[in-house]
């Protein structure tokens, strides 16, 4: 298919795309803040931190990050070339980014833009906020003791002088 705008359009219209502040990451750090979790946005990459979990998250564009498999994803056919370069690139950023992350202990979810879409949106989110509270409670596991809690015997109840 023959592109329909002149250089000139295509580059303004390029332009305007925004790196930050999507609205698939909107969507993921509004459902976060509204159940509760405390993170931090930002500036470049990773895209939302949760320190607390030691969890970071990346919402990633289908087609920016080259997404296999996704209806979202198709190289354009003008200047070929230079998008798969461009798409091979951001794909080994981000596998080097997510490899240093989990080197240095942090916890790594990734998001695709197609997962927010209506049909999956509500089960991906449930999914993100399922996965941050199995990482919190596995990061925080208090180990079982043989230690007695309560303020009582040690003997057993069967036993005791009163069921006598």
């Amino acid at each position: 298919m023959v592109d329909t705008m002149t250089a000139e359009q295509r580059h303004r219209c390029m332009s305007h795309i925004r790196s930050r502040d999507t609205r698939p990451e909107t969507m993921v750090r509004h459902y976060l803040f509204s159940r509760g979790f405390c993170y931090r946005k930002n500036v470049r990459t990773p895209d939302i931190v949760l320190g607390r979990y030691r969890t970071v998250i990346f919402v990633n564009g289908c087609f920016w990050h080259g997404h296999e498999g996704c209806r979202y994803f198709r190289l354009p056919k003008t200047n070929a070339g230079f998008w798969q370069q461009k798409i091979e690139r951001n794909q080994a950023r981000d596998a080097r980014d997510r490899m240093e992350l989990r080197r240095m202990g942090w916890h790594v979810i990734q998001v695709w833009e197609c997962q927010l879409k209506p049909r999956e949106r509500a089960a991906t989110l449930r999914s993100i906020e399922q996965t941050l509270c199995g990482i919190y409670l596995d990061d925080n596991a208090v180990e079982r003791t043989d230690i007695s809690l309560a303020a009582e015997d040690e003997t057993p109840y069967n036993n005791s002088p009163h069921n006598k």
